[in-house]
């Protein structure tokens, strides 16, 4: 359930004087590595592209690409995703197996190891489970379990909300009983209802196993965390760098070709682009869209770029109701409708974008093309009698607010000139210091009016794109959605065995979101990359993410 911070956007262009000259919509790819087949080598150091993180590198606790891109070499799961298809393979699992899709057997393979050169055992697993699960310990990952049996006893309402005075009761249980222990290398699940597609979801990051020593201390754990994948944390310098090293004992088979990666936070894509043009950093998973007009990354980075389709969405959410009231269903099909997709696409990204039609990313099974309809068509003069069907606007100015560590001023201003234009409500971008505090006022509640919204699927089904954003009381659901008869349209279909069924069924749950407007869809995303002239052996995998593991010195 990542957050993401990936949308690209024009740098040093005016937006609102590209889309008044009425640009059209077009699109481009190139799925190749560019790097194929130049020799490389095992050993060596580079410098990646990084952001703040929003919490402490918990995996339980990490919702966002900043700290998940980290998590992912840093920590091993059941299953992993293929680079290429994002198939899952089992990694630390020997075999997950179930006869009626509700209680499934996990057996672990022997000595998997943990970078304190503990083994993972199946206690791993399920008290780490446990603990996110447990509502009084706050994890953002909490929802993931929602469907293990009795994951509903481990947790409690506040009667009177999160600052009133009245702390809420003690939940029934700390333990789910739908985790058992078999041995040090077996374990089961029981699900309270049918889950055709479990399997696949279990290389997320929040079910990554934890060691003893997170127990220990699960507050400081995050700031040096250990895990079991092929690089481990040494080194974690706040607001500058974080550093990885090879981890020697590592049992899986991805393991990495480098000694060392080091992420360096940067504030300013246009800054690490720029440095990977000097060779001062090795890759960077944004490039300006300045840089992608004309394709002018080509000429600056030749031999050392590649643009792939992947499975990440960019929406625009608007606060909850009681934190601003101002943004009901019915005036956000107004808003979707004055928001010319195309023209920002081909202004703003040079045509690598895919205008949304709805809420589910083409790259997955199941997606169902113009769900959204007539509410994601660019039409003025329908935006305007929407508008007015709803009573107008009445909270003075639309903001629409941004991550400003990333790219994203330019398209944000192009999309509320846009609004601007058609509705003659005046719309303000509005910038805030980093993608951490960003995530922080829309967790505390505090961000009002319309925000960006990104989603980097965390396994590839269509069951990803809905439930953990628009589940009621799901951890990424940011408009804070509720609606039974989406919840009952999910469960119905989780629980299908015959995967064209339950594809149908989740394609039934996203029209009733797009009944509800809940979120405005933009775009599909594309993943630009450069590198320096260092490297070779750099993928991008279907989660938009560069392949770290693969990378090599020449």
């Amino acid at each position: 359930m990542r957050g993401t911070t990936r949308t690209v956007a024009v740098a040093g262009i005016s937006a609102a004087a590209l889309l008044l000259a009425g640009c059209g919509g077009g699109g481009n790819e190139d799925n190749g590595d560019t790097t194929t087949g130049t020799a490389a080598k095992t050993g060596g150091a580079i410098t990646v592209r990084g952001c703040n993180p929003e919490n402490p590198l918990v995996a339980g606790n990490t919702s966002e690409t900043c700290g998940g891109n980290v998590l992912d070499i840093v920590t091993a799961k059941l299953v992993e995703y293929n680079v290429e298809t994002a198939a899952p393979e089992n990694d630390i699992a020997e075999s997950i197996e179930t006869t009626d899709n509700q209680t499934f057997t996990v057996k672990l393979k022997k000595d998997y190891k943990f970078h304190d050169g503990t083994v993972v055992k199946a206690k791993n697993f399920v008290d780490a489970w446990n603990y996110t699960a447990y509502g009084p310990n706050a994890q953002q990952g909490s929802y993931f379990f929602e469907p293990i049996e009795g994951y509903a006893d481990l947790q409690s309402e506040d009667p009177d909300g999160a600052e009133g005075p009245v702390k809420a009761p003690e939940p029934k249980a700390k333990e789910m009983t739908g985790l058992k222990v078999v041995d040090d290398t077996t374990f089961t699940i029981k699900t309270a209802e049918k889950v055709s597609n479990l399997p696949v979801r279990l290389g997320y990051t929040a079910f990554a196993p934890q060691p003893d020593a997170f127990f220990a201390d699960p507050k400081t754990f995050g700031d040096k965390p250990i895990g079991a994948g092929p690089y481990k944390l040494d080194a974690w310098t706040k607001n500058a760098e974080i550093k990885l090293t090879k981890f020697a004992d590592y049992s899986g088979k991805t393991k990495g070709n480098l000694d060392t990666i080091t992420f360096k936070i940067y504030q300013d894509s246009n800054a690490a682009y720029a440095d990977v043009q000097a060779n001062q950093l090795d890759v960077t998973d944004e490039v300006p869209a300045s840089a992608q007009i004309d394709e002018k990354y080509k000429t600056d980075l030749p031999d050392r770029n590649l643009q792939k389709p992947v499975g990440v969405i960019q929406t625009i959410t608007t606060a909850p109701a009681k934190v601003d009231p101002n943004y009901g269903p019915e005036i956000r099909k107004a808003i979707s409708m004055a928001i010319n997709r195309e023209a920002i696409i081909k202004a703003i990204f040079n045509g690598t974008r895919e205008p949304a039609t709805g809420w589910v990313s083409p790259v997955v099974d199941g997606y169902k093309a113009d769900v959204c309809g007539e509410f994601c068509k660019f039409d003025p003069a329908k935006a305007k009698e929407q508008l007015a069907k709803a009573g107008g606007f009445k909270g003075g100015k639309m903001t629409l607010s941004y991550n400003a560590d990333a790219s994203h001023k330019e398209w944000t201003e192009a999309t509320c000139n846009s609004i601007k234009q058609a509705l003659g409500v005046d719309c303000v971008a509005t910038p805030v210091v980093d993608f951490s505090t960003f995530r922080t006022q829309i967790g505390e509640g505090k961000m009002k009016g319309m925000f960006r919204t990104g989603w980097q699927m965390d396994y590839p089904s269509i069951e990803n794109f809905l439930a953990p954003l628009y589940g009621t009381g799901a951890s990424s659901n940011d408009s804070e959605y509720s609606n039974p008869d989406f919840d009952a349209k999910l469960k119905e279909a989780a629980a299908a065995t015959d995967a064209a069924e339950s594809n149908k069924l989740y394609q039934e749950a996203e029209a009733i979101i797009a009944k509800d407007m809940v979120t405005i869809p933009l775009w599909y995303s594309t993943t630009t990359m450069g590198w320096s002239d260092k490297v070779t052996n750099v993928k991008v995998t279907p989660f938009g993410v560069p392949d770290y593991a693969s990378i090599s010195l020449k």
